[in-house]
């Protein structure tokens, strides 16, 4: 399965010239010019790693990554000019995976990113299909069904539902599923989860208005019952 790379440089042709070559080697390549639109793609695109600039036109690159760890564990490899010690350590110490100066090697950025990603799925829960009733989620290929035929989701209709599959049984608070599915910026917006879960139930549930699986607790959040 094709990872996803998010790509954050303000320079063009750089992040042109690192598209081209990850995608020649079988990434899904998308891209950011600054740290709210990578903040943005982060929360909607769901990479699997991100390669991060430090020297952002709207914010520092160690901003960005302090907003990343407050919802999620993505791998982050800073990709930077600045070579003094004290920016590493900064950088690492807010959560980066790694750091690689420019100028660099593009074998050695892509074996880094590598790294990063096996890291993080050797670090990610070892169950990776949860069956609940007639559906099946297999959570490492991302595909679900419903008494054996394929039940088609959005990315966002999908990153509800893993959230809730990687807890089932447990109730997930509605905070934690806005931060985690949407960002941090939509910790509020409680009516996206109306919205999504009245979709999801519709293709998952054998009657939606009176779901078995996919359980409301009013003012608190949301449980994948088995």
């Amino acid at each position: 399965m094709r990872s996803k790379v998010l790509v954050v440089d303000d320079e063009p042709a750089l992040a042109r010239a690192l598209a081209i070559n990850l995608r020649a080697h079988g990434w899904d390549v998308v891209t950011a010019a600054d740290g709210r639109s990578a903040l943005d793609a982060a929360a909607i695109e769901h990479p699997d790693v991100i390669v991060l600039d430090l020297g952002l036109p709207d914010m520092d690159g160690t901003e960005v990554i302090s907003g990343l760890r407050g919802w999620t564990r993505v791998p982050i490899v800073v990709l930077s000019a600045r070579q003094h010690g004290e920016d590493k350590i900064e950088a690492l110490d807010l959560g980066a995976d790694d750091y690689v100066t420019k100028p660099f090697a593009m074998n050695e950025l892509m074996a880094r990113l590598r790294a990063a990603v096996r890291r993080s799925q050797e670090a990610a829960p070892t169950v990776s299909t949860v069956e609940v009733g007639d559906l099946v989620i297999d959570l490492a290929r991302k595909r679900v069904t419903r008494a054996g035929d394929d039940v088609r989701l959005t990315p966002t209709e999908w990153a509800f539902l893993e959230l809730l599959a990687r807890n089932v049984g447990k109730l997930v608070p509605r905070s934690q599923i806005l931060r985690e599915v949407w960002g941090p910026a939509y910790e509020h917006e409680s009516h996206y989860l109306r919205v999504y879960a009245a979709q999801l139930r519709r293709k998952l549930e054998a009657d939606p208005a009176h779901p078995r699986h996919l359980v409301t607790t009013s003012g608190l959040g949301y449980t994948l019952e088995p």
